[in-house]
């Protein structure tokens, strides 16, 4: 007989009560150093003091009015965003899968009022994560997860990651534009090398389409820049963004230029959630934290320091793993062994992390994380390690 909740995740058995910083606590007691940070989504941590403040005050005064009225809260957070990134306008939504089928409708409805409705093809890459809509699937390409979900939505075309030659001789007649992870996360932490980041930039520029960037996971300052493509010295025309943006509270988000922006025009897109007062209370709150003075170069630093540790665990431990990769607090494992195991003998040992495509152990902790934290983090993981090298050392 089926559960009373959809059966459609494959969960581990455990059930947390409550948090602290990096830490979670289970509801039988047992404590987890929170590598995962809810899939790179509790960017400030968990029960952060000042989130839950504004989060609750909000909450008693009022939670949501719909978008037929002003959100002085969302008109605020619009123009803090502005003016700490390349964008003239944001709106806002729910999720990722939200920012990036509104980035996409942005992207053709753009290229229609341009005149030129045939161009509504947009260029992809192998490994992407887009989201779970019929149209960030389709997008994505992932075949094993459109399967069973009908004729695929027409009009994106897929190409291998970091390919400069690949993307140009993609670019055709119908092409509306281009959308690219700076890492590609759920597709294994891999990142985008910067020259193709300004490639991309370059072509898009060369051709006049547009350039978009899904910095679902990437953004927020999970690379120690706000936004990941900062790194590239470049800017996209439209932009994705979600996970880290409310700390936890569900909030998503397009950027756009103006040119793109007036796109979505009043009755082409909307939502009924999107940006509502308590929602964009917690957006404030999680730009206070990320934007105060030095902390984005702190986590410049515990990105090096992660990656350093990461680097000597995949030497160390041969058998289990070929290489680290990734940028600031998104980092990855190339597994040699399923990376399910490594994530349960992370989590014998109290650690937290996720997988990721490629066979990646996916690591992105909370942005306040301390250098502390990561160094008992370090100890758990080589531990983890040490106990699947030597479960495989004894099967063969």
């Amino acid at each position: 007989m089926i559960s009373a909740l959809l059966p459609n995740y494959a969960r581990l058995d455990l059930a947390f009560e409550r948090g602290e910083g990096s830490w979670l606590w289970t509801t039988d007691g047992r404590r987890f150093l929170d590598f995962g940070s809810g899939i790179a989504t509790a960017s400030v941590g968990h029960a952060n003091p000042h989130l839950v403040q504004a989060i609750a005050e909000q909450a008693a005064k009022v939670m949501h009015t719909s978008n037929l009225y002003r959100i002085p809260q969302a008109e605020r957070l619009a123009q803090r965003l502005v003016d700490a990134t390349f964008a003239d306008s944001v709106f806002f939504c729910n999720s990722g899968a939200e920012a990036n089928e509104g980035m996409i409708k942005m992207m053709r409805r753009a290229m229609s009022d341009a005149g030129k409705p045939e161009r509504f093809r947009i260029i992809c890459f192998e490994g992407a994560f887009h989201g779970r809509t019929l149209a960030t699937l389709a997008a994505t390409g992932n075949h094993h997860y459109l399967e069973g979900f009908g004729p695929e939505v027409e009009g994106f075309d897929h190409v291998p990651f970091n390919n400069m030659n690949a993307v140009r001789d993609a670019i055709g007649p119908g092409t509306c534009g281009i959308i690219v992870e700076p890492v590609q996360g759920e597709g294994g932490v891999r990142p985008a090398d910067p020259e193709f980041l300004r490639g991309l930039r370059a072509a898009c520029d060369e051709y006049g389409i547009i350039l978009g960037m899904d910095e679902v996971q990437t953004g927020m300052g999970r690379t120690g820049k706000l936004f990941a493509h900062e790194w590239a010295g470049i800017t996209p025309d439209v932009m994705s963004s979600a996970k880290g943006i409310g700390g936890g509270f569900p909030l998503g988000a397009v950027f756009a230029k103006e040119k793109y922006a007036v796109a979505l025009k009043p009755g082409t897109h909307g939502t009924t959630y999107g940006g509502n007062p308590l929602a964009c209370a917690a957006g404030n709150a999680v730009l206070d934290i990320i934007l105060a003075p030095g902390f984005l170069d702190s986590v410049v630093a515990k990105g090096k320091t992660l990656r350093a540790e990461l680097d000597r665990i995949a030497r160390d431990f041969p058998t289990v793993f070929s290489e680290a990769r990734g940028q600031g607090l998104l980092q990855g494992l190339k597994c040699l062994v399923p990376p399910a195991q490594v994530q349960a003998a992370c989590a014998e040992q109290g650690l937290m992390a996720i997988t990721a495509g490629d066979n990646v152990l996916r690591l992105a902790p909370p942005l306040v994380i301390t250098e502390a934290e990561i160094d008992q983090a370090m100890a758990m993981l080589t531990k983890a390690a040490a106990s699947v090298a030597a479960s495989a050392k004894s099967a063969s």
